[in-house]
């Protein structure tokens, strides 16, 4: 338990672009741990009802509205506001059972979502029967707890998910865009008890740097949040990528940050994966994947457990923490003053403006920023060819007006990438330095002689140590090797309290 308090504390330090905020030095309460009885038992009721109607809970046959009434139940019984959405798919009719636990900011909304419905082959209980339970136990335990977020709180259960993302294209679809503009952050739970387990969590960074690259703008901290509950518990995890196989996908195609975990479908473990997690090395992670033996029988109960843990571990840290106090931003949407310091660099310097796209193996120089029009960017041009304004000839730097720290815990959150070709060399860099009365280096993301395409990170980093000075944040960046196509840009700045 203390390990787990301390995890808490560590990740309120997250700071989530896009508006999902979470707490800095503020206190969220201590997430529960969920019973991996109660969970089990909704299982047992999965089961049961699939036993009842013919073997299975696929869209459109009576077994899946069977499992949404009994979902929408316990929710309804609970003092969830509920609602059965219907929609039609290959001439059938589908629902999504969608429930809002009273209070919490109306236009700052997480999401919590697993999809309820099985394939014609089986009963789907692992997929995805163990999604759906530690979701419900989760929104169970809300209610007995009477949590109180400052977060408004939205659990869905998606229908037609197996079909091609039915149930959860629908509902985001069909939202106004003011109210999935509401939405800040969607967590996903497919398939967390797999018999021979895996522990992956959704990259959200990209930092595996495989596949379809980066969430959107916050997805990244919500990686960092589920990992920092396994980190607690002992649990290495690995990445998983956005591949759009389940439901996060209708979110992350509107640009809303997502992430979640998963435990494995039809791979295959690899012996390191054995060696990591235990299990059989050469062996489906679900040997009964989109089959009838996807029975109650089908689940590891030690996965199941640690991941229902971690679904309450995201919805307590994120959905009660107080939002940050923001002391001083900067989008660069206007000019607030920052000046271009001396630097050895001839071309690619640091400048505020509209930046031009350049590719070059993959994008070098983004085009597109975090927000609004405009960026830090060295050099925003993107010229004939992709290394005409790029940084040569050494370092380039430029510093903000002076900003007066308040006392107490003060961090730091920007966004941020460092793209090079394979010429590059750990002599490049992107650093960011604190200068006031005393002064020091808060960042520093160092090339390599790899191929490194641009993509927007955000990093929040702990800058309470220059306390009560007046500062300037200094960014600097640097082809200090031989010469190389390395780019660089900054966007929304920001002091928090």
């Amino acid at each position: 338990m203390r390990s787990r308090l301390l995890a808490v504390l560590a990740t309120l330090t997250l700071v989530l672009a896009g508006g999902l905020h979470q707490a800095t030095g503020a206190t969220a309460l201590a997430p529960p741990d969920i019973p991996l009885a109660n969970v089990k038992a909704h299982l047992t009721q999965f089961q049961s009802i699939a036993n009842s109607n013919g073997g299975n809970r696929a869209h459109g046959r009576p077994g899946y509205l069977a499992s949404a009434n009994y979902v929408k139940g316990r929710l309804d019984a609970a003092g969830f506001t509920t609602t059965l959405q219907s929609f039609t798919y290959n001439g059938a009719t589908g629902y999504n059972v969608l429930a809002d636990w009273p209070g919490g900011d109306p236009n700052d909304i997480l999401m919590v979502g697993a999809h309820l419905d099985s394939v014609t082959a089986g009963p789907g209980i692992n997929d995805n029967g163990s999604g759906s339970a530690a979701i419900l136990e989760t929104a169970l335990e809300v209610s007995r707890q009477a949590l109180q977020p400052t977060k408004h709180l939205r659990f869905a259960w998606w229908g037609a998910e197996e079909l091609g993302l039915r149930g959860s294209q629908y509902y985001v679809t069909n939202l106004a865009a003011t109210e999935r503009a509401k939405i800040k952050a969607y967590l996903n739970f497919d398939m967390v008890g797999s018999p021979n387990a895996g522990y992956f969590v959704y990259d959200g960074d990209n930092s595996d740097g495989v596949g379809s690259g980066p969430g959107p703008a916050g997805s990244a901290a919500l990686e960092r949040t589920l990992q920092d509950y396994f980190t607690s518990v002992g649990v290495q995890t690995r990445g998983t990528d956005f591949d759009g196989r389940s439901d996060y996908g209708p979110f992350i195609a509107r640009g809303i940050a997502a992430g979640g975990t998963f435990t494995g479908a039809e791979g295959i473990k690899s012996s390191a994966q054995a060696q990591l997690w235990g299990g059989t090395a050469g062996q489906a992670f679900d040997v009964c994947y989109h089959r009838a033996c996807d029975t109650t029988s089908n689940i590891n109960d030690t996965a199941l457990n640690r991941h229902a843990d971690a679904v309450a571990y995201a919805v307590w840290t994120i959905a009660t923490a107080v939002p940050p106090v923001v002391v001083w931003e900067d989008t660069f949407e206007t000019d607030k003053g920052w000046t271009r310091l001396t630097g050895s660099a001839t071309t690619g310097l640091w400048e505020r403006g509209d930046p031009e796209a350049t590719t070059s193996s993959g994008a070098k120089q983004l085009g597109t920023t975090v927000s609004g029009v405009n960026d830090l960017v060295t050099g925003r041009l993107a010229g004939a060819a992709a290394g005409d304004h790029d940084i040569d000839g050494g370092t380039t730097a430029i510093q903000s007006p002076a900003v007066t720290l308040p006392s107490g815990t003060v961090k730091l959150s920007f966004a941020w990438y460092l793209a090079h070709g394979s010429n590059a060399s750990s002599a490049d860099y992107l650093r960011v330095r604190v200068v006031g009365t005393t002064t020091g280096t808060v960042f520093e993301q160092l090339g390599a002689a790899t191929n490194r395409n641009g993509a927007w990170t955000t990093s929040t980093v702990d800058i309470s140590a220059f306390a009560g000075q007046s500062v300037r944040i200094v960014v600097e960046a640097a082809d200090a090797a031989t010469a190389s196509l390395v780019e660089a840009g900054v966007d929304d700045v920001k002091i928090i309290r």
